[in-house]
């Protein structure tokens, strides 16, 4: 088990049981420094957390550790706005150099190069947290008026936020916003 002084002297860990926790704690949280973020928590859908946590605080290094593939899920999480992923099956060893990397600033894997994808990427990833939250109801199959319940603001409010989601992805309606998304892997696993 890592101690977090090992890496991190005087680092206090706060941990989340869901991706609903994770935000609640990282939107409230003085001081954060990291967010280690499993793609498999229970409220995640594809790469809807790290979208959703990098939204939330944008300023804030998001590393990945997950069993996924890493050749599949590196590219796909930083283009999300992570700043790297480690294998759950890599050593201790590895898993500190890589948060110590991401508490330094240091690249944990060599840039990519951009493409269509990644451009739509860095658009879902410009979204607002309650943009995303927006589109991933719209993913979802709710209505505006199910999503304005959810996340307690007016119809009218959702039409606005969905009028903006919209424009930033280049999207012409709801359902081409869904693909997008969905092609990114934000969409909920069927």
């Amino acid at each position: 088990m890592l101690a977090a002084g090992e890496v991190a002297p005087g680092t206090c860990v706060m941990e989340a049981a869901t991706l609903d926790d994770a935000v609640r704690l990282t939107a409230g949280a003085a001081n954060l420094r990291l967010i280690l973020l499993d793609l498999k928590m229970p409220g995640v859908h594809g790469y809807s957390g790290v979208a959703l946590l990098h939204a939330e605080r944008p300023s804030v290094p998001i590393l990945v550790i997950s069993s996924a593939d890493p050749a599949v899920a590196m590219p796909e999480v930083r283009r999300f706005g992570a700043v790297g992923f480690i294998g759950k099956d890599q050593d201790l060893e590895a898993i500190e150099d890589a948060i110590a990397a991401a508490l330094s600033g240091t690249p944990i894997a060599a840039p990519y190069a951009m493409d269509k994808v990644d451009d739509m990427a860095a658009k879902v990833a410009s979204l607002t947290p309650t943009q995303l939250r927006v589109l991933l109801g719209v993913l979802a199959g709710q209505l505006n008026k199910q999503i304005a319940h959810e996340l307690g603001v007016t119809e009218s409010t959702i039409k606005a936020h969905m009028t903006t989601v919209l424009a930033k992805l280049g999207v012409q309606n709801r359902t081409q916003a869904a693909l997008a998304a969905r092609a990114l892997g934000l969409g909920f696993q069927h």
